[in-house]
């Protein structure tokens, strides 16, 4: 490929481009001189995210539960990744509606568009006999990507990064609580993982453009912690003494069915049921370390926030 100039020939069409991950794929994507058209129904946002950047993606319009809009969307393109997520529903747009139908039409357009390669964003512990009706319906979304076009399945675990909904959360609120509940007793092991390097693996498989049938990737960053050693080391790189409490996951329920019903959700019956099961990327799959990607570590994607929030100030 020509690094000099975009290649037309190799469009990349990134279907959630201007969500936290999906953005960051567009970004890695325009660096690596690819085309790239970044769908979703909110296309005037493309302007203000990449105002900043030298090149910039071609918006598009199109909902993922649109089939024609989708096929339209897909036409000509040599890649497609689906970084469409869905964490409350609302109406019509169900898990299984976004996460399972969706996914699999979306598969269905590209490979009868002839596209190159299809890349589906799931997670780690996606699985379809889970009791949860969001991880099930990630894990069913995988089966029905792959039985429908030969695909590659990235399952990051917890993605963090400025403007994320997880770490930048306990960030502030590590700084204003007194004392800091745990998800049950806080033995939950996670592997939280740079949004930004998941950005970059998926840009590096798309651009190695490697022949084969389905694959699977699991994303993790460089240190497992549980959810109490995680807080402390948030705690220490903020210089702050903390305190901390069990709460029963039961009581966590509670609040977050509360949370539903206010805009964006800031704490989800769906985000408990993760923090019931470990988050840690499997040993016998593929990672970061297979694309020579060095995981960031979180004192330094703490760093990335804390500038951001200084910034915003």
């Amino acid at each position: 490929m020509n690094r000099g100039s975009p290649s037309p020939e190799r469009i990349v069409t990134v279907f959630g481009g201007t969500g936290f991950l999906g953005r960051r794929i567009v970004r890695r994507l325009l660096e690596k001189d690819f085309t790239v058209r970044a769908v979703s129904r909110h296309p005037e946002r493309v302007a203000a995210l990449f105002s900043s950047d030298a090149r910039a993606p071609e918006a598009v319009r199109a909902d993922i539960l649109d089939p024609a809009a989708v096929t339209l969307a897909v036409a000509g393109s040599h890649a497609v990744v689906n970084a469409v997520s869905l964490y409350v529903e609302h109406g019509n747009r169900t898990f299984e509606r976004v996460h399972v139908k969706a996914a699999a039409d979306l598969a269905a357009a590209s490979r009868n568009c002839r596209v190159e390669q299809f890349i589906q964003i799931s997670g780690i512990g996606s699985d379809p006999r889970s009791e949860s009706s969001y991880i099930r319906a990630r894990g069913r979304g995988e089966h029905a990507v792959a039985s429908t076009f030969p695909s590659v399945i990235i399952r990051p675990s917890v993605m963090t990064g400025p403007d994320d909904t997880f770490l930048t959360v306990l960030v502030r609120l590590i700084r204003v609580l007194p004392v800091y509940p745990l998800f049950g007793n806080g033995g939950t092991r996670l592997q939280p993982v740079y949004v930004g390097d998941v950005a970059e693996a998926i840009s590096c498989l798309i651009d190695r453009n490697d022949p084969g049938g389905s694959s699977i990737f699991e994303f993790g960053g460089p240190h497992v912690y549980t959810y109490e050693e995680l807080l402390r080391e948030i705690a220490s790189q903020l210089d702050i003494r903390i305190r901390l409490t069990p709460m029963p996951f039961a009581v966590w329920n509670v609040l977050a069915r509360v949370a539903e019903f206010f805009p964006g959700a800031p704490l989800t019956r769906n985000q408990i049921d993760l923090m019931r099961h470990d988050n840690v990327a499997a040993a016998d799959l593929p990672g970061l370390s297979e694309l020579n990607i060095v995981p960031r570590a979180i004192r330094e994607v703490i760093r990335m926030i804390e500038q951001a929030n200084r910034s915003a100030a």
